[in-house]
């Protein structure tokens, strides 16, 4: 698909020509893999099979505390090959004792294991002072992990825009559509034309061995969820048009190695949800409306995508085309996790402040990463004495890939995760598989053994209910019956499972089935289970399930993007009244949609205003002349008008909730002719 015939409603630059691809990666690959100096200028490194991009102030620190944690993590242990001395722990951050627990010490035969899976790091933000920010923060030994994890790229973008979103995600993703649709060698920034292949122009090609794909952004700014879905939006558009792409041209390329191939890329954006819940919090902030957006526009796409019937024709790619979504899935994270893990560790969560809020959420994001690393990461991410110097062996292991990840997970994911210490020695039936089960779905709390966060990403529903209903489950001998009848669970569509594991410490048959019994009897509708058995990326042994489609039905989900309907699109007469909540509740339950009733209650176009507390027709101008002057093409040109969310997508929005809520499957019977 040509660069001249794209569809008018993505104008995203993308390089055409595959040599000028090449060079950029061969760039890129140089700053991520230096050259040695006995190396014969030809570099053939291999590009780390994950990439995580940092948006916004908070998805970049995030990003950036994820690469601390694994920079740290490989220092340390390099120094104890080295050297004996052991590091005292109390001098240690909580992550930094995670993520040291975590990992095997001692090797067999002497030999000590090597954490070494690092994935790329790219990290943006509005802020003209990004770099400053990372450079010079006044964490210990911050400047040298700069300089020595390579991996780790700042794609400065402040030519564009200097300053942030001003809390308003539509601008935000107006910002990002100017970047994105501007000719990326006219940057005076030449990094960015580098960086946009490796994100964006090469995905899919053999010469970017990468992936996975995980933007990292809090729902509740401006800039990181605004950016976040055009970033993703750009990359499935490019990886897309290469996919309907049948010119004959590439295929006569005497070098095929970098062709490009079907071979499935996995996107998630991991997403921070605000703290909806507590004495100090009002439903109506700015944050809620800006998450909520988000949250809409992300299902109502992915109806769009996936579930759409009303489309005319299939197999016109074109059509594809204009109903692409950001990413394949969305990990929903809460901040009220935080408030949780506080409570439980003996604090008072209503005075938690900021710092230590977003210390845990980065905790936590961390480790989630960590263990999606873990169960999908190939030999090439390792150092190659790793698995020599962990006496693993390879074939036991059972690893999660892309096409997995694509097949296994859509739409709105939450994660559950727990995990036991199991020392050498440990007999396998001395290990509580039940209660490693329970506390993975449990509300938030602190590991005391090894400092991890344990528990759920987002609550099924209101935290004193659930802890009740958790409480319950385990007095009734975890009877899955006192749990499954939560939409959470019940409308759950498919699974994945992280079961990671020492490398001496055999789990056995009993314990496995177990758990996928727990799993199958508290997730009854669920049409496909994967499971991924991690072996010697551990110290401990650690459960991570990823539960799909069926978090948009949690209270937190529902309250935030209802909160945003009501504020953005309401009528005039619905907007002071608790009358629309009630019907767009009415509407997802009823067996009939009575698609009148969205025309009703809400008006064609989201109203921006009602966020921003400035005059929204004296800031509207402002933005499209900065997309006049740096784009200066009338065709291409962008109103920030056209991309107000509308009517359809708050139709496509309550369609996906319908679809999920009535998610069922069919118990198969055995049928004979032999009567």
């Amino acid at each position: 698909m040509s660069q001249e015939n794209l569809p008018i409603e993505h104008l995203y630059f993308t390089e055409t020509s595959l040599e000028q691809i090449l060079e950029n990666l061969d760039v890129v690959r140089n700053k991520i893999h230096p050259l040695l100096p006995e190396d014969d200028g030809v570099n053939e490194q291999v590009f780390p099979s994950v990439c995580l991009i940092g948006l916004g102030r908070c998805g970049s620190n995030i990003a950036l505390d994820v690469a601390s944690l694994v920079y740290d993590a490989r220092s340390s242990y390099m120094r104890e090959i080295e050297s004996q001395e052991i590091l005292e722990s109390e001098r240690e951050f909580r992550p930094m004792r995670w993520i040291r627990k975590h990992l095997p010490i001692e090797g067999k035969d002497g030999f000590k294991p090597v954490f070494l899976i690092e994935p790329i790091v790219l990290l943006g933000d509005l802020d003209k002072d990004i770099e400053g920010r990372i450079r010079f923060s006044n964490q210990e030994g911050r400047a040298k992990f700069l300089d020595e994890y390579t991996k780790l790229q700042i794609m400065d973008l402040s030519e564009v825009h200097a300053g942030g979103a001003g809390n308003a995600p539509i601008l935000g993703q107006y910002l990002a559509k100017i970047i994105l649709n501007k000719d990326a060698t006219t940057f005076r920034n030449e990094n960015w034309k580098h960086m946009h292949s490796y994100l964006v122009d090469s995905c899919g090609i053999k010469a970017n061995q990468s992936r996975l794909y995980f933007y990292i952004f809090s729902a509740g700014g401006g800039t990181g969820s605004g950016m976040a879905s055009e970033f993703g939006l750009a990359q499935q558009f490019s990886y897309l048009s290469k996919t309907f792409d049948y010119r004959s041209d590439q295929s006569q390329m005497a070098d095929k190695r970098h062709s490009f191939v079907f071979e499935p890329i996995f996107t998630s954006g991991i997403c921070i949800l605000p703290n909806i819940s507590g004495k100090n919090v009002e439903i109506s902030e700015a944050l809620h409306i800006n998450a909520g957006r988000l949250l809409t526009k992300y299902i109502s796409e992915e109806w769009n995508f996936s579930y759409n019937e009303e489309r005319e024709d299939d197999e016109v790619p074109a059509d594809v085309m204009e109903r692409i979504r950001p990413w394949n899935s969305m990990m929903l994270i809460s901040n009220d996790i935080m408030r949780y893990a506080e409570e439980e560790d003996g604090g008072d969560a209503d005075s938690i402040d900021v710092n230590t809020m977003e210390k845990y959420a980065n905790q936590y994001i961390s480790q989630q990463i960590f263990n999606i690393l873990t169960a999908q990461a190939v030999t090439t991410d390792y150092d190659e004495d790793y698995f020599r110097r962990a006496g693993i062996d390879i074939a036991e292991t059972i690893r999660l890939d892309a096409n997995d990840l694509f097949m296994s997970l859509a739409g709105p994911v939450a994660v559950a995760y727990a995990e036991s210490v199991v020392s050498e020695g440990t007999r396998q039936d001395t290990v509580d598989i039940d209660d490693l089960f329970c506390r993975s779905i449990e509300l938030p709390h602190f590991n005391n053994d090894t400092s991890a966060i344990e528990g759920v990403s987002v609550l099924p529903v209101e935290s004193d209910k659930y802890r009740e209903s958790i409480k319950n489950f385990r007095k009734s001998g975890y009877d899955a019956s006192t749990l499954n009848n939560l939409h959470f669970f019940k409308n759950c569509s498919s699974i994945v499972s992280i079961i990671s594991l020492p490398r001496d410490y055999k789990l056995s048959f009993t314990a496995l089935n177990r758990l996928k019994m727990h799993l199958n009897r508290l997730c009854p509708n669920t049409t496909l289970k994967r499971y991924a058995l991690v072996i010697g990326a551990s110290a401990n042994l650690s459960l991570t399930t990823l539960i799909a489609k069926s978090p948009c039905l949690s209270d937190d989900f529902l309250t935030l993007m209802v909160a945003y309907m009501k504020r953005c699109f309401a009528r005039d007469d619905y907007r002071y009244t608790d009358e629309i909540e009630n019907v767009i509740l009415k509407m997802i339950q009823e067996d009939e949609f009575d698609e009148d009733l969205v025309d009703k209650y809400f008006t064609t176009y989201e109203n921006p205003a009602k966020i921003l507390d400035t005059n929204w027709y004296a800031i509207k101008p402002m933005y499209e002349k900065k997309y006049r002057e740096l784009i200066d093409n009338n065709q291409r040109f962008v109103s920030i008008n056209d991309i107000r969310l509308d009517i359809n997508n708050v139709r496509n929005a309550i369609k996906y909730l319908r679809e999920i809520y009535r998610h069922r499957i069919s118990k198969t019977n055995v049928l004979s002719l032999n009567i």
